[in-house]
């Protein structure tokens, strides 16, 4: 080797040092700098992720397709050997379907035993109960089907496996089997539909009581909130006109409809137990869906259509606090369509009381005719009595009862002369 060649093999492996000692160095420093700037890693349980059981599923997959491929190789290894089929599939699959009912049975009682409590809460309104009873009536009836076809259906999967030993009886038609799973569900469905229809008609078709006319109240919806509105002493809720909306004017009330000026706005949804309500469903921007579970009241509200939905509260909230052992035990008002981001935050609070309770509350709400808007729509604004001019009043009242003393004196002094 020549002494250059010697130089130059020498500097090629100190630059190769030098280099991996720079690259090393490097490394190590840009590791150290990501750990001092890196955020705490998450270091919670596994398994309250949803990749967890993502992977888990797909691991089970990967399971059951190994098993099936193994068993498909040592099915056909007998098959080229010239054995006996190694597993009668058959057999499998009639166990399997009959271990399939025994577990889906008990899912079923599972469910009724564990969830069954959690399908309704109990009703509180005179019409719930109708709704109650055409609920239960229905699930009874379907329950009672489900589990017989579903028995006969895996029993003779099970009875009627495929075997060598015999053969299939050919039956393809009978006009008595046929009459009667069509009779009978026709006039079991008719039942039931008749009853939806005239339980239907029972609510929203009522008869006017003159004796006991239902309380107005006026509910409109937006995204995220209701706006609700009583009537005032006149009992009736004023008209409303989309065209009317302004900043201050938020539900476009007209003015000009004298029922309007004595409405009545709330916080709160408050009825007196026993007194029929009927509600005036609208809807500012789209479509949201008016439901009280325990009322069963659910109506779709409209933007540019008016609904309508009256009931009879039965139970108070304080009854239902006791019944349910839970004192904060709240009625409430929910919206059933997915109207937004916020939809699950649309809630308004329900009370059931009294009718002396409902009458007291009813006596501190806040008109909706503020002074802002009777200047809007050139309305008068009542003069707020000041104290001064209460103590001006006060005096003149004192004066004029003392000069009506003095001149009443004199006029027995005279009728006396």
């Amino acid at each position: 080797m020549s002494l250059r060649r010697l130089i130059v093999n020498k500097t090629m492996a100190a630059l190769a040092v030098i280099f991996t000692v720079f690259s090393s160095a490097n490394a190590f420093a840009q590791e150290a700098a990501a750990a001092a700037t890196a955020k705490p890693v998450d270091m919670g349980p596994i398994h309250k992720t949803a990749a967890f059981y993502v992977l888990l599923f797909l691991l089970l997959c990967l399971f059951i397709a190994i098993v099936g491929k193994a068993l498909k190789v040592y099915e056909l290894t007998r098959e080229t050997q010239g054995k006996s089929e190694g597993i009668n599939w058959n057999t499998v699959n009639a166990v399997l379907f009959a271990l399939f009912l025994i577990v889906g049975l008990y899912g079923v009682y599972w469910e009724y035993t564990v969830h069954g409590s959690m399908i309704l809460p109990e009703a509180a309104s005179e019409h719930g109960v109708r709704i109650d009873e055409m609920f239960n009536l229905t699930l009874i009836i379907t329950t009672i089907v489900f589990i017989l076809t579903h028995i006969v259906l895996f029993v003779f999967a099970y009875i009627y496996r495929s075997s060598d030993k015999r053969k299939a009886y050919y039956y393809p038609h009978n006009n008595t089997i046929e009459k009667i799973w069509t009779i009978v569900p026709a006039l079991v469905l008719t039942l039931l539909v008749l009853k939806g229809f005239l339980t239907w008609r029972s609510i929203f078709y009522k008869a006017e009581d003159a004796n006991n006319r239902p309380i107005n109240i006026e509910v409109t919806s937006s995204q995220f909130l209701w706006d609700i509105r009583y009537p005032g002493p006149d009992a009736i809720v004023g008209k409303r006109n989309y065209k009317l909306t302004t900043a201050i004017n938020g539900l476009g009330i007209d003015f000009n409809d004298k029922n309007s000026l004595d409405d009545l706005i709330a916080d709160e949804i408050v009825l007196p137990v026993g007194k029929p309500v009927r509600f005036t469903l609208a809807s500012k921007d789209v479509i949201h869906s008016f439901y009280m579970p325990h009322f069963r009241v659910q109506l779709n509200t409209v933007p540019g259509m008016v609904s309508y939905f009256e009931f009879t509260p039965t139970v108070t909230t304080e009854e239902m606090r006791t019944k349910t052992n839970d004192p904060k035990f709240n009625y409430i008002l929910l919206c059933a369509k997915i109207c937004g981001t916020n939809h699950f935050n649309m809630q308004k609070n329900v009370r059931i009381v009294s009718d002396a309770e409902y009458k007291e509350w009813l006596a501190a709400q806040t008109p909706y005719l503020t002074n802002d808007l009777r200047k809007a729509f050139n309305l008068p604004i009542p003069v707020e009595a000041t104290p001064a001019a209460t103590e001006e009043a006060q005096a003149a009242d004192t004066t004029a009862t003392a000069a009506a003393v003095k001149l009443d004196v004199k006029n027995q002094i005279a009728l006396k002369k």
